[in-house]
């Protein structure tokens, strides 16, 4: 709890995977991976519980191991290809309201394909969310992207290249650009009201978080989960 607000991270793991089978308790750095998204969010001083919500069995028992809250199992039709975030996120929401009779004042998503988070990470979003909040509705933690969008190209025709953005001027050099940004999923917070009304984590009145250069980074195959377990030796001698 911060400033009376009530909170609840919930981290979102479905036990398939077409980039990397398994990825969600695939062993990393001797730990299975989600176990890093949950020790983050205990390690917080203001999240009240730390649920994870996944369809799997599995996932569920290894995420009991590391003190997560599994309070139920995902419904299939909440764990498919086509199902969002949001639609598990809102169906943990209900179940807590109510099967628990509790609500929350604000969502903290941990996704555990993003397992480079700094001790203190969720806790100053969580800061600077609330503390901001008649001007804030949610927060996403960003990290300044080196491959700028003036520079990417797509295929057309087949055969041929053309700007992906053509609206922007490609600079001769990187730092000549105006800085881009990508939502790595390190946190995202949201006021639950602000949610389940917008039905995003990108709020009409919406903040950032930036993050330091080595946690632009998240898990999507093989290369990805090679590229972290090297980072997490080299920066936190693991």
């Amino acid at each position: 709890m911060y400033d009376d607000k009530k909170v609840l991270a919930i981290i979102p793991a479905r036990g398939g995977s077409k980039g990397l089978s398994g990825k969600n308790i695939k062993e990393l750095c001797s730990k299975p991976l989600i176990a890093w998204s949950i020790e983050s969010g205990l390690k917080s001083k203001y999240i009240d519980e730390v649920m994870v919500t996944t369809d799997s069995q599995e996932i569920a028992a290894i995420s009991r191991e590391y003190s997560a809250n599994v309070p139920f199992l995902r419904p299939h039709d909440l764990a498919s290809d086509t199902a969002t975030t949001f639609d598990a996120v809102k169906h943990t929401i209900d179940f807590y309201k109510s099967q628990n009779n509790t609500e929350f004042d604000y969502i903290v998503l941990l996704e555990p394909t993003s397992p480079l988070r700094e001790n203190d990470d969720i806790d100053n979003m969580l800061e600077k969310l609330i503390s901001q909040s008649d001007k804030y509705d949610s927060i996403v933690s960003v990290g300044e992207v080196h491959e700028h969008p003036s520079i990417m190209q797509r295929i057309v025709n087949n055969d041929s290249l053309e700007g992906y953005c053509k609206e922007l001027e490609m600079k001769s050099r990187r730092q000549d650009n105006v800085a881009a940004y990508f939502p790595y999923g390190v946190a995202y917070i949201v006021k639950t009201d602000s949610l389940i009304k917008e039905k995003t984590f990108y709020t009409k009145r919406n903040t950032f978080y930036e993050i330091k250069r080595y946690q632009c980074y998240e898990i999507d195959d093989m290369y990805d989960f090679l590229a972290i377990e090297n980072i997490m030796k080299y920066e936190w001698k693991i």
